[in-house]
C-alpha cells in the first residue's frame, strides 16, 4: 500500500513538472515569435532609412541641399501724417516669395502681394493682390543666363530690390515710383551676361505700356492681366561694379508705340525711357543718384506737356552701426516736363533707420514737399523681410 501510494505520488509529481515545462516552452515560443516580429519590423525599418538616405543623397548631388522648394516674403506698415492730408495708418505691402530649384541650373522664382491688406469689390477698397514675379530661370553657362515669365524691368536702383531693409525712408522715393515707374514688371524674356568679372549687361524683350490719354508713364503699366501686346519693349542695361564699393548702371528702353494702337488715345507715339544711376559705398558711408527720362513722340502727349518726363535725386546716408543709420534725399521730378508751365514736384527727405535684427528695420522721417505739392509732414514705418 505504502508502495502504490508512493508510485501514486512520484507520477503526479512528474506530471506537474511535465505541465510547468509545457507551460514554460509555451511562453518561450511566444517570447521568441514576438522577437522575430520585432526584428521583421527594424529591419523593414533599415530598409526605409536606406532608401530616405539615397535619396537625400540623389537631391544633394543635383544641388538641392536639404529643400529643393524655399518659401520667403516681407512685409511694411507705414504711418504718414502730411498736412495736406488726413494721417493715415496703412500695412501698405504684405508679399510672399516661393522658389523651387529643379537642379543647380533651372530654377523657379514667384512673389505674390497683397498691397492695403484688402481687395475686394468695393469701389473704395485700395487694396490690389498682384502676381509681381513668375519665371524660369536657366544657367545655359557660367556666363549667360536666361529667364522667361512675369520678371521686374531691369531699371533703377529700387525696381528690383525693394524690401524694406534695403532702403531709407518709409515711402519709396517718388522719382523712381513715377518716372521709371517702380515697382514696374513685365512679361517675357531675359538674358543676363557676365562679360567680365564686375561687368554685366542685361537684355529683355516684354509686353510694354499702355497709356491713358492723360499719358501718365505710372498709369501705363499693364500689370500683364490681359496685357495689350501689340507693341513689345526692348530693355538694355549695362552694370558695372568691378571697383569694390562701386556700382554705375546705366538703362534703355524703346517702345514703338505706348497707346499699343487704342487709337481713343491718340496717334502712335513711340516712348524712349533713359536712366542712369551711381552708387558709392566708403566704410559707413553711401551716396546715392539717379536720373531718369522720358521721350514720348505724338501731337497728344506734347499738346499735354508729357513727351517729356523727368526727375532725380540724390542720397547721402551714413550707417553708424549695425542698428543705425541716419539719411537726407533730396527728390525733384515732372511729369509734364514739356509744358511751359513750371510743373516741378520736390521732396526733401530726411530719418532714421533702427534695425532691431539685420532684416527687420523701424523708420522715422520727415518731409518737406515743394513745388506744386506744398506740404510736410513725418512718417513712421516697420518693415521686415525673411
Amino acid at each position: 500500500m505504502k508502495k502504490t501510494l508512493l508510485a501514486t505520488a512520484m507520477l503526479g509529481l512528474f506530471a506537474s513538472q511535465a505541465a510547468i515545462a509545457a507551460d514554460d516552452t509555451q511562453e518561450l515560443r511566444q517570447v521568441i515569435e514576438q522577437q522575430q516580429k520585432v526584428l521583421k519590423d527594424l529591419e523593414k525599418r533599415l530598409e526605409e532609412t536606406e532608401k530616405r538616405v539615397e535619396q537625400t543623397a540623389d537631391a544633394a548631388e543635383q544641388g538641392q541641399g536639404k529643400s529643393a522648394t524655399t518659401i520667403g516674403g516681407y512685409g511694411e506698415l507705414h504711418y504718414n501724417n502730411m498736412s495736406n492730408s488726413d494721417a493715415e495708418i496703412d500695412f501698405h505691402r504684405f508679399v510672399m516669395f516661393f522658389g523651387h530649384e529643379f537642379n543647380s541650373k533651372t530654377r523657379f522664382f514667384s512673389e505674390l502681394e497683397v498691397e492695403h491688406v484688402i481687395a475686394s469689390h468695393e469701389e473704395d477698397d485700395a487694396g490690389e493682390v498682384e502676381l509681381e514675379q513668375a519665371y524660369v530661370e536657366h544657367d545655359f553657362s557660367d556666363a549667360l543666363t536666361g529667364k522667361a515669365g512675369l520678371f521686374l524691368v531691369p531699371v533703377g536702383i529700387i525696381n528690383e530690390t525693394h524690401e524694406p531693409p534695403a532702403f531709407y525712408g518709409v515711402e519709396r522715393n517718388p522719382v523712381e515710383k513715377n518716372i521709371i515707374p517702380a515697382t514696374w514688371w513685365e512679361g517675357g524674356l531675359a538674358l543676363n551676361i557676365k562679360a567680365a568679372p564686375g561687368l554685366a549687361f542685361d537684355a529683355a524683350v516684354t509686353s510694354g505700356l499702355k497709356v491713358e490719354d492723360n499719358f501718365k508713364v505710372r498709369g501705363g503699366r499693364q500689370k500683364v492681366s490681359e496685357a495689350s501686346a501689340e507693341a513689345l519693349a526692348y530693355t538694355g542695361r549695362v552694370k558695372y561694379t568691378a571697383i569694390p564699393g562701386l556700382e554705375l548702371a546705366a538703362t534703355a528702353q524703346y517702345q514703338a508705340d505706348v497707346t499699343q494702337g487704342d487709337t481713343d488715345v491718340g496717334e502712335e507715339a513711340s516712348a524712349t525711357l533713359l536712366e542712369a544711376h551711381a552708387i558709392y559705398t566708403v566704410g559707413g558711408f553711401t551716396v546715392k543718384g539717379l536720373y531718369a527720362q522720358w521721350d514720348i513722340d505724338g501731337a497728344e502727349a506734347k499738346a499735354k506737356g508729357r513727351d517729356t518726363q523727368k526727375g532725380w535725386y540724390i542720397e547721402p546716408s551714413y550707417r553708424i552701426n549695425d542698428q543705425f543709420g541716419v539719411f537726407a534725399r533730396y527728390n525733384e521730378w515732372d511729369n509734364e516736363a514739356g509744358d511751359s508751365v513750371d510743373s516741378k514736384k520736390k521732396v526733401t527727405s530726411v530719418g532714421v533707420n533702427y534695425w532691431i535684427h539685420e532684416n527687420v528695420v523701424l523708420k522715422a522721417d520727415y518731409e518737406n514737399q515743394g513745388g506744386t505739392l506744398d506740404s510736410d509732414g513725418f512718417n513712421l514705418g516697420v518693415g521686415y523681410q525673411f
